[in-house]
């Protein structure tokens, strides 16, 4: 059966009149029913759909939840490991004129009820491992009204006040279902920042914004000459999660281009690993603290791993860690973005002319923020928003323009503004372009260390610092200092097998590179601390802020 995915409104215009095709989300699923209706959407080891399924669930949810009451401009939450069930929803709730907010389930109890509860969600649809948490904090949502159970085992829904499981409504409801259509610039979703400062700040994308970087992404990975591409011939497995910038906005291009899809629930390094290996994974993205992860994993030892395309982003990509994954034949590449810009700005794909290298000659590149992709205007100012030059050496903030950038931090117009000064947004990173046009950043305006009337890049320092052997992760922070204000302290993770290494070792390397004129000596720090692992955010980022203060206070 074909599955009818026209808009209510569709038999209002009259053969005689234009179709005002509007940019909504429903019209990424065109694409693959016309060319792979019959390819495959796989959960873990739990279940096999095909792009005809998916657009009849997609129905079936829509149908679902209007039968429940939820109507335009409603806000349903969703909170789930990845999987089909997310993917459903990135499309059938937006489809309704509702709005998707993903929940950041790594935050805090007390984080997540903030978000739930400012964000204004009446509907929530959650896994049932994270019902402890909801039982914490169920009174602080006087708005929400109603429960929705999501569990791979059966469930009781009536057990917990749920208004019904997920599977069980499905199929109760109505795959034919006929999504509307209205304003391309309704919002479409909603998801909250995980800064390392203060609360939580909701972020919004509508329709056209998410539509336009799903087009603007694509054409950004269909332009490199060989390799970091995304094609019908890859199988997709994202391995960041769905509920942060909409895992990158790329769940959204492996469906409309109608290519296999893999969705591997929680992040366990040995499920990943069997997924790329019993599916044929080829094209996956994730943080650096996740690569270092799979590399690391008893199971990565003896599997091929050639030939995998990995986008890297949310934090420095490492030369050391690049290094790594080029050696295990890892096809890696920096992505570059933010929470506020949907979030792909800029990827770090090789030239025609680096295509004769040998891989390892190639990993700097890599290394670079990159390129923008279409539709960016991006540009690196002083403070007067006055243009530096694009020697590779002047280095201002990063301002940008796209159409998918957010218009706004939800309820905070103040904050707004200051992302806005001038109509650019702002992206508190400091960066120099190269005379081709590559971006480098080199570090946020709040981690760059002022010592001694000079500016060290804690992102440079660290990307030494990690070519060491005896190095799996650094992060170099900026200490209070009598002296010189402040200086650098390295917070090396020695490899398995490396604890041996001293705080002279890695001086003494750093010394090198200042004897060879990449550093000034003066950035060479004068101590070293070593610890079992580094601080996170909830999406895996080196949280600098957290380590600054616990190193700080010694």
């Amino acid at each position: 059966m074909q599955t009818d995915i026209r808009a209510t409104g569709d038999a209002a215009a009259s053969a005689d009149q234009p179709y005002a095709y509007p940019l909504l989300i429903k019209q990424l699923l065109h694409t693959p029913l016309a060319h792979a209706p019959d390819q495959e959407i796989v959960y873990r080891d739990v279940c096999r759909h095909t792009y005809r399924d998916l657009v009849a669930r997609i129905g079936r949810l829509g149908s679902a939840l209007s039968r429940l009451g939820v109507g335009q401009g409603d806000t349903v939450a969703v909170a789930d490991w990845d999987s089909h069930r997310y993917l459903e929803s990135y499309f059938a709730i937006p489809m309704l004129g509702a709005v998707l907010m993903t929940v950041n389930v790594r935050l805090s109890p007390e984080q997540i009820a903030y978000t739930i509860d400012h964000c204004g969600a009446e509907t929530l649809l959650i896994n049932t491992e994270f019902l402890p948490i909801l039982d914490g904090i169920r009174e602080r949502l006087p708005k929400l009204k109603r429960i929705v159970l999501l569990s791979d085992e059966p469930c009781d829904p009536a057990a917990v006040g749920a208004v019904g499981e997920y599977e069980a409504l499905l199929a109760a409801a109505d795959p034919q279902h006929a999504f509307p259509d209205f304003d391309e610039n309704t919002r479409a979703t909603t998801f909250y920042t995980t800064g390392t400062t203060g609360l939580p700040k909701g972020v919004f994308f509508s329709h056209r914004q998410l539509v336009l970087h799903t087009l603007g992404t694509l054409g950004g990975l269909a332009g490199a000459a060989s390799g970091q591409r995304l094609h019908r011939g890859d199988v997709y497995m994202p391995i960041t999660p769905m509920f942060h910038v909409h895992a990158w906005g790329l769940p959204y291009v492996a469906t409309m281009l109608g290519v296999k899809q893999v969705y591997p629930g929680r992040y366990v390094p040995d499920m990943l690993l069997q997924l790329r290996r019993t599916e044929g994974v080829t094209f996956s993205h994730c943080v650096p603290t996740i690569l270092q992860m799979l590399l690391l994993a008893p199971a990565a030892k003896e599997m091929d791993l050639s030939g995998w395309k990995m986008v890297i982003g949310g934090s420095a990509f490492t030369v050391g860690l690049a290094t790594q994954a080029v050696a295990r034949g890892m096809d890696v590449f920096t992505g570059y973005g933010m929470s506020e810009t949907c979030p792909i700005l800029t990827l770090a794909q090789l030239k025609p002319a680096d295509l004769d290298l040998q891989p390892e000659q190639t990993v700097p590149d890599r290394c670079r923020t990159g390129l923008p992709i279409p539709l960016v205007n991006l540009r690196i100012v002083d403070g007067n928003l006055e243009d530096v030059a694009h020697d590779d050496q002047a280095q201002g903030e990063v301002v940008v323009r796209a159409p998918w950038l957010t218009q706004g931090y939800l309820k905070d117009a103040d904050a707004t503004a200051h992302l806005w000064r001038g109509g650019w947004l702002h992206t508190q990173d400091i960066g120099r372009i190269a005379p081709s046009g590559s971006l480098q950043i080199t570090d946020r305006i709040k981690d760059v260390i002022k010592s001694g009337g000079e500016w060290i890049s804690s992102l440079e320092i660290e990307t030494l610092i990690s070519q060491h052997p005896a190095v799996a992760e650094v992060a170099v922070l900026g200490v209070p200092d009598a002296r010189w204000g402040e200086r650098p302290l390295p917070v090396v993770v020695p490899k398995a097998g490396a604890e041996g290494v001293t705080a002279e070792d890695i001086i003494a390397h750093l010394r090198a590179f200042a004897d060879a004129g990449r550093i000034s000596r003066f950035a060479v720090p004068d101590q070293v601390r070593f610890a079992d692992s580094l601080e996170k955010t909830s999406v895996g980022k080196i949280n600098k802020r957290q380590m600054r203060e616990r190193y700080a206070a010694g």
